[in-house]
């Protein structure tokens, strides 16, 4: 499980570090694709594949179903580190999350999330007014 909210830089070459804890969960060979909200999302390998299957089931018929998988797969692409630890990411996906200089790597449950810092701050002032709202809305959450 991934879970914590790390500061780091990416450098002009657009590779990112990620701290030890989610390298170990992300495994030597990772996917990296657009997320939600305007930030990347991080899978470990097993986790992609169980997500994959689970997107094949949605109806190819349906427009909704075809644009999300287009969305989803076509920014995806499958990652390694380098010696240092850092990820490379490519210039499609640093410019769907804003990615600059400043970003925060955060664990949730079953990824990592990469946000640009000024986009994570934005969105998290936004949603902490509402968290109690959120958790009310939410079907047999139980705290």
């Amino acid at each position: 499980m991934f879970m914590g909210e790390y500061q780091h830089s990416i450098d002009e070459k657009g590779r990112l570090t990620i701290p030890a804890k989610f390298r170990e969960g992300l495994g030597t060979t990772f996917v990296i694709t657009r997320g939600l909200d305007q930030c990347l999302f991080a899978y470990p390998m097993e986790e992609w594949k169980q997500l994959e299957e689970r997107l094949k089931t949605l109806p190819f018929t349906k427009a909704d179903a075809r644009a999300f998988t287009r969305f989803f797969f076509s920014g995806a692409t499958e990652c390694e580190w380098d010696k240092q630890g850092r990820v490379n990411i490519p210039q499609n996906l640093r410019e769907h999350a804003g990615m600059q200089k400043e970003c925060v790597v955060i664990g949730v449950s079953n990824r990592v999330e990469v946000w640009s810092k000024e986009r994570w701050e934005d969105y998290f002032a936004q949603s902490e007014s509402s968290f109690g709202d959120i958790a009310e809305k939410l079907v047999d959450f139980q705290l």
